[in-house]
């Protein structure tokens, strides 16, 4: 008899085992599971990980680019006050032009009046030309309206310069 309630007590210990090796073999699945998705958690993770590298070196440039950006913009608000000053003194140039024609300009006027005409009927070079040679009402507008043409020029002149060299600034890179 003590026989058959060993054999009795060990099959109710193997019994009681083969339970626990299922309960422990469904614990272990779930383990199991649970790193699959830890690992595919941390590969997820690594790819955000790379994609905010990129976007931090992509925001690097940016800002590279835009520091560049400021300072072409800071030189060319520099170039259109320096623009301004130079287009106000042509401004202030045409303005302050004497109104009388000194002795000199009526010699040179005399001289122009006995060159032949080289421009059509009607134009502003021969309103001009008449102006010069004392033909139109007020003779003494010819010293004005040539200082105001050489101040023109001048302005333009300058402007020209000042768009080339913001052109050549602003396109350096």
């Amino acid at each position: 008899m003590t026989g058959l309630i060993l054999d009795a007590v060990l099959m109710l210990l193997l019994v009681a085992a083969l339970g626990y090796g299922v309960r422990l073999e469904r614990k272990l699945a779930t383990l199991r599971q649970g790193q699959a998705d830890f690992a595919r958690a941390v590969g997820e993770l690594n790819a955000a990980a790379g994609r905010a590298e990129a976007a931090l070196g992509s925001l690097r440039v940016a800002s590279q680019e835009t520091d560049l950006l400021h300072d072409r913009i800071l030189k060319a608000q520099a170039l259109k006050l320096e623009l301004e000053t130079l287009t106000a003194r042509a401004e202030r140039g045409i303005a302050a032009a004497p109104a009388r024609t000194p002795a000199p300009a009526r010699e040179t006027a005399a001289r122009e009046a006995a060159r032949p005409a080289r421009v059509a009927p009607g134009s502003l070079a021969e309103r001009i030309q008449a102006l010069a040679t004392g033909e139109a009402s007020s003779p003494g507008n010819v010293r004005a309206i040539v200082q105001a043409m050489t101040a023109n020029q001048a302005a333009k002149q300058s402007l020209n310069q000042a768009r080339r060299r913001l052109d050549d600034d602003l396109f350096a890179a």
